[in-house]
This record gives structure tokens, C-alpha cells and sequence, in this order.
């Protein structure tokens, strides 16, 4: 084994929109699932995986680290802190501009608390004048002590090769986590069907308990054109949920579908065609074949 080989996580943040997933395609190379504002749960981390000779990055994916709004958001917000603290070095996406808000300034007082090594990547510099680029360096550069700042296109691919050589800076020495030919610890299916938990959840707020699964039943890209057919079932444990879920008329299960499926979107950055239906089946969580069926440990539920 090569003893100057390097392996560690970096976490990447960053607000919705800036990039992240373009960013993730660049470096790794491939179309990988990356979420675009998914909030975070312990059981789904999401992983992408960078390998060569030099060395192995993890990358983890920790959205909200936004100010939490409820319970589950406060939960979240947890969990993101708690990843951030034990990674080797951050990745914070940011758009140009010399403007930065509160939300960026939050994120910002999160980071100054980890110790952890921050790199800032101010993205999309294609789209503003290169002598702005340095006002926009300066403005950041007053918020806090950055580890390096890079200015970079990952649409374009510009800069994105100084990013990878900038975090290997920061990780140990030691092998690799994963086999040279893993991208993601997570199929898109289990991506997907997070996604829509989440925004069912999200929508239905107290009325249901946490008593619902999700399963993508089928997803297939139609060969001409970029849109993914998705056909899923949410799973609920009582008659009296399904009837909560649909809601008047199929009004909320409209809703949740219309919210995932701009998120699904997003993630994989192509038009999403996306069908849902509801069944009872009683006890789910009761059920070790279910449960893993769902993606689930059992411990965690």
C-alpha cells in the first residue's frame, strides 16, 4: 500500500441552488445522486466517493444547518452539527457575491464552532466580470478564517481539479474506506423514496405519526428525452392515515408528490414524471422483512 496515501471525509454544504450537485457530477465524474435541500436523517447519510492513486475522499452531504423551524427541523439541524464535527475538512459552496446574508452568516458562526478545517468555494464565477472575483474573496474573507478560498465553475468545470487537490491537503494519511469502484453507498431508489417520506411527513405534519414507508415501485428514464417515469407507494399503517394522506379529493397526496417531485428533479437534474399511491399495511414497523425491505435498521425507528 501506498504510505502516502491519503482517505477522510470532507462534508459539503451549502445553501439550495448554488451547485452542489453539478459540483458532485464534475468531480466524481458520473451522474451520482446528491440531494439538492433533502434535510438529513441519521439513517440515510449520503455518500459519494471520490477514488485515485492519491487517495480516497468521502463526501457527505449535511443540508440543514439552516435555522430549524420545528421539531423534525431541530432534529436535523442536530444531526448536520453533529456530522460537521467529525469530518476532516468542509466544503462550503457559496454564490458570487459581496452580499452575504443571514443565513450565510449562521452558517458561518455553525463552521467557526467545529475546529474543523473550512473551504470555501465561491461557484458560478462564470457568470460575473473576474476583477468582481476579488471583492467577492475579500467580503467572505471578513466573516471568517478560511482554510483556503477557492473561486471556481462547476458548470464549467473550471477550478474544480484545485478542490480535489485542496482537500486532499487536509486528510490523514491511511487506506481507503471503500473499493476503488463505489460512487455511492446509496441507489437513487432509496434516494428517491427518502425524498418523498420526507415531504409526506413534511405535509402532514402531526396528524401522522412516523408510521409510514415509502417504496419505489419502478423508475425507468424514457429512452427519448431526459424524464424519469417513478412510480412509488406510500405505506401507512392504518385506514384512517390513508385517508389523511390523500386528503379531500387526493389534495394532499397531490401536494407531497408536486413537492417531491421538484425535489427529485433537482437531484437528478432531469424532468420527473412522478406517480404515487397509498396502502395499509398494518404493523410495517413490526415486520424485520418490511423494515429492511424499507431501507430501514430497526434499531433506529
Amino acid at each position: 500500500m501506498n504510505t502516502n496515501y491519503k482517505s477522510g471525509f470532507a462534508a459539503l454544504i451549502g445553501r439550495p441552488n448554488v451547485g452542489k450537485s453539478t459540483l458532485m457530477n464534475q468531480l466524481i465524474g458520473q451522474k451520482i445522486a446528491i440531494t439538492s435541500k433533502k434535510p438529513q436523517t441519521t439513517r440515510n447519510k449520503i455518500q459519494t466517493v471520490y477514488t485515485c492513486e492519491q487517495g480516497q475522499i468521502v463526501f457527505l452531504d449535511t443540508p440543514g444547518i439552516h435555522k430549524a423551524k420545528n421539531k423534525l427541523g431541530e432534529y436535523m439541524v442536530h444531526v448536520a452539527e453533529r456530522t460537521l464535527k467529525e469530518v476532516d475538512v468542509i466544503l462550503w459552496l457559496v454564490e458570487p457575491s459581496t452580499f452575504i446574508g443571514a443565513g450565510e452568516r449562521h452558517i458561518a458562526e455553525q463552521l467557526e464552532k467545529c475546529n474543523v478545517p473550512v473551504i470555501l468555494v465561491i461557484n458560478k464565477v462564470d457568470t460575473v466580470k473576474k476583477e468582481e472575483v476579488l471583492a467577492f474573496i475579500d467580503a467572505y474573507r471578513k466573516i471568517m478564517d478560511f482554510a483556503e478560498i477557492i473561486p471556481a465553475s462547476a458548470l464549467r468545470g473550471q477550478n474544480t481539479e484545485d478542490i480535489i487537490q485542496c482537500i486532499f491537503k487536509y486528510l490523514p494519511y491511511g487506506p481507503q474506506f471503500y473499493d476503488e469502484d463505489t460512487v455511492t453507498d446509496q441507489p437513487q431508489r432509496q434516494i428517491v423514496a427518502e425524498i418523498i417520506r420526507e415531504k409526506a411527513l413534511h405535509a402532514l405534519d402531526e396528524e401522522i405519526p412516523h408510521g409510514i414507508a415509502v417504496a419505489v415501485d419502478s423508475m425507468k428514464e424514457r429512452r427519448h428525452g431526459h424524464i424519469v417515469d417513478i412510480d412509488a407507494t406510500i405505506i401507512c399503517e392504518r385506514d384512517s392515515h390513508k385517508g389523511i394522506i390523500i386528503g379531500k379529493q387526493g389534495a394532499m397526496l397531490k401536494k407531497i408528490g408536486t413537492n417531491a417531485r421538484y425535489e427529485i428533479e433537482q437531484m437528478l437534474e432531469e424532468k420527473v414524471n412522478l406517480k404515487l399511491w397509498v396502502k395499509v399495511k398494518k404493523d410495517w414497523r413490526d415486520s424485520d422483512f418490511l423494515m429492511k425491505n424499507f431501507g430501514y435498521d430497526k434499531k433506529e425507528v
